[in-house]
């Protein structure tokens, strides 16, 4: 026997319509790609611009799942892109600019994408690569006729004039909720990048997972600002979860530097934040410079990347910020988890606090863990024993686009190539890749909480480790540091900071100063060119 309830699909168009409706004179307030000036729209207003869009879309011709590429920052046009794009049934392909060139033009045409959306800041690398872009039919330039370069690409014409030859008398297309309506490219660290495909129903399930107090914890109360970028796998939901709640959101646009983000956090009274560890580095470098403070901010969300115990507590201590430390990936859309204080923890303080904060955390409903060992069998969640990690859920993907291989396990878990720790209140800790993690003499080390441990020391402003091949323990960590400006900290002087608090024989064998350590498009610590860079270093002894 079925229910009798209302046919009623998860569509991603009800959220911009419930956010015009409930919340319509709340406001999206972009920085401009063009001048940097502040543009403000109210939800009534992005609503509006989202329905001449997919109805511009229809007049070109694209019809549903199409592929739809955007090249571009977080702006208002580009929210107002995703909703108009996924009203009619389409696909917004967000595509990473950070990526190469090459792998660019090799997601576009695997993708098959037909029009372009890019901002100005992409038009010189996208004309470089545009006889490599075959499927592209147009490119729409994401400005006015006023700032409207010249430029040779295909049918070229600015977003303004494109979106002026329609209106919004349109109604929302009707199809099932899954109908796809995202994909989003793995980065892509070996092979060709992997798309994911997400659907109407895993968006709005993972927007509403998201939006609840134990995790991003949103309000129409609060004023949100997503620094993480649309093209990351759906800016954490970000551009969904704060609409539906009706949360004021601040777009920063192509400035992310920390005076320009202080400038925005203050000004418009942001109280929530996103982004990865490596953005807030750059923050707080300004507010140290500056002594400056965050008068409104109450929760910052870290993830991307472990966040050191370091950042967490300059947030909590100094700033009086509450960090939730996330985690995910894109083909989880993207987050799996937050480290928000369950009953049981709730009597912590001091380090024994900054020790579970470090933790990944506990999933939302709708999301499942698994730790197996290599053959699949289940390992115990004691917070020791180490394990693969595997999820599944509505919102974690079940295959990658246009590929046929199986990625699921015989119960139905996606492995994330994650290798974890769970605690017996189902707090997750992510101690390596699998790829990453460090194996000397048989045991395991965790290059996570190396890294974690250095960046605690006042000179450090950034650091990686990896494994280097021994004679004697096949391999032993190597510790790469980026130091603070105008410090020149010495091999003994961090070792004796580290000593005591890890395991003696995880200590690293050698420390070695750089200017800079390679990241990956999503801002991630790039491994495998990191070892290539140091492929023939021998250990001193």
């Amino acid at each position: 026997m079925l229910g009798l309830m209302q046919d009623w699909p998860l569509l991603l168009h009800r959220i911009i319509d419930h956010a015009a409706i409930q919340h319509g004179t709340r406001e999206v307030v972009s920085r401009a790609v063009e001048d940097g000036a502040l543009r403000r729209r109210s939800y009534v207003e992005i609503r509006s611009r989202a329905l001449k869009v997919a109805k511009r879309l229809q007049r070109e011709g694209i019809a549903l799942g199409d592929r739809i590429a955007t090249l571009a920052w977080n702006t208002d046009r580009h929210l107002e892109l995703w909703y108009g794009i996924s009203g009619i049934g389409a696909i917004t392909h967000t595509v990473n600019p950070r990526l190469f060139p090459e792998q660019i033009a090799w997601i576009v045409g695997h993708a098959e994408d037909r029009l372009l959306f890019l901002d100005l800041t992409f038009v010189p690398m996208i004309e470089a690569i545009q006889d490599k872009l075959p499927s592209i039919e147009r490119y729409v330039v994401l400005t006015d006729a006023a700032h409207m370069p010249q430029t040779g690409l295909r049918n070229a014409v600015a977003y303004e004039d494109w979106l002026a030859e329609s209106d919004d008398d349109f109604a929302w297309g009707r199809f099932d909720e899954n109908t796809a309506a995202g994909l989003c490219y793995t980065s892509g660290t070996t092979g060709g990048p992997k798309g994911v495909l997400y659907s109407h129903r895993s968006n709005v399930l993972h927007a509403l997972a998201c939006a609840a107090p134990d995790y991003m914890g949103l309000s129409a109360r609060d004023t949100v600002m997503p620094v993480v970028p649309l093209f990351h796998a759906n800016s954490w939901s970000l551009a969904y979860s704060a609409p539906m709640t009706g949360a004021k959101l601040v777009m920063p646009g192509a400035r992310l530097d920390g005076p320009s983000l202080h400038q925005l956090l203050e000004e418009e009274g942001v109280t929530m934040t996103a982004a990865v560890p490596t953005v807030w580095l750059g923050l707080l470098q300004h507010l140290e410079a500056t002594n400056g403070k965050l008068s409104t901010l109450k929760r910052v969300v870290i993830g991307g990347s472990a966040c050191p115990r370091a950042m967490t507590e300059t947030f909590e201590r100094k700033f009086g910020v509450t960090v939730a430390h996330a985690w995910g990936m894109t083909e989880m859309s993207p987050l799996g988890s937050f480290c928000s204080l369950k009953p049981v923890y709730e009597g912590l303080s001091g380090d024994a606090l900054y020790d579970l904060k470090v933790k990944q955390g506990h999933p939302p409903f709708t999301v499942e863990f698994r730790l197996t060992d290599d053959a699949g069998t289940d390992l115990p969640w004691d917070g020791r024993t180490f394990g693969r990690l595997k999820v599944r859920g509505p919102a974690v993907a079940g295959g990658y686009y246009r590929r046929g291989d199986d990625i699921l396990d015989d119960r139905g878990f996606f492995d994330t190539g994650d290798v974890a720790t769970i605690d017996p209140a189902g707090y997750m800790q992510v101690t390596d890749r699998s790829k990453d993690v460090i194996k000397s003499g048989g045991e395991w080390i965790s290059s996570i909480d190396l890294e974690n441990l250095a960046v605690g020391h006042p000179d450090v402003a950034e650091a990686a480790v990896i494994g280097v091949a021994h004679p004697k323990w096949d391999e032993r960590p190597l510790l790469v540091i980026v130091p603070k400006p105008g410090r020149t900290p010495g091999k003994d002087e961090i070792l004796a900071f580290m000593t005591g608090k890890i395991a003696k024989w995880w200590l690293p064998d050698d420390v070695v100063l750089v200017e800079a350590i390679p990241h990956t498009a999503t801002g991630k610590i790039q491994k495998t060119k990191l070892r290539e860079m140091f492929r023939d270093y021998r250990l001193p002894g």
